[in-house]
């Protein structure tokens, strides 16, 4: 086995038992710290697809950004650190239906797919203006489509913030 196969399954393991931890574990500052720890192995997996644009976008705005304004609000929120995370079989059997459900759907497609999830390009994305070029030109409903559901997730949010 080549270091390159090595790398991956590192930052593999490091990532799926970092997001096991996070939603197996009852308090939120080790949850918090665990995620982490998943946001930088997904970095390193960009690293290795040759993504080196989206792995430092990915550690600026996940873990630069919103995780340590999630540590922040945990730590100043005084009450928050000391409760433990009720979790029960109530929330748990339908989460992990649903997820078994998603990742049949993804499996069956994936397999059908001949493992061509994206459609391949002539020439491969290097610079920033090609990425640029792209979304706009090839994936501007997709583009579009994301900007939507972040739309959508900032208004859900203000409006359970205001209640």
């Amino acid at each position: 086995m080549d270091m390159y196969a090595v790398m991956f399954y590192f930052f593999a393991v490091v990532t799926i038992a970092s997001a096991f931890a996070v939603v197996s574990t009852k308090n939120i500052i080790y949850s918090a710290f665990n995620l982490m720890l998943t946001f930088f192995g997904v970095a390193g997996i960009y690293v290795l697809l040759g993504a080196d644009f989206i792995a430092i976008v990915q550690l600026i705005v996940y873990v630069g950004g919103i995780l340590i304004l999630l540590i922040f609000g945990v730590m100043l929120t005084n009450k928050i650190t000391d409760s433990e995370i009720k979790t029960g079989w109530t929330q748990v059997l339908p989460a992990m239906l649903v997820v078994a459900a998603f990742a049949g759907t993804l499996l069956g497609m994936v397999l059908k797919s001949n493992w061509r999830v994206l459609p391949q390009l002539q020439q491969p994305v290097t610079g920033l203006a090609d990425i640029g070029v792209l979304l706009v030109n090839e994936y501007a409903l997709i583009f579009e489509l994301l900007g939507a559901l972040l739309l959508i997730a900032l208004i859900g949010a203000a409006s359970i913030a205001r209640k």
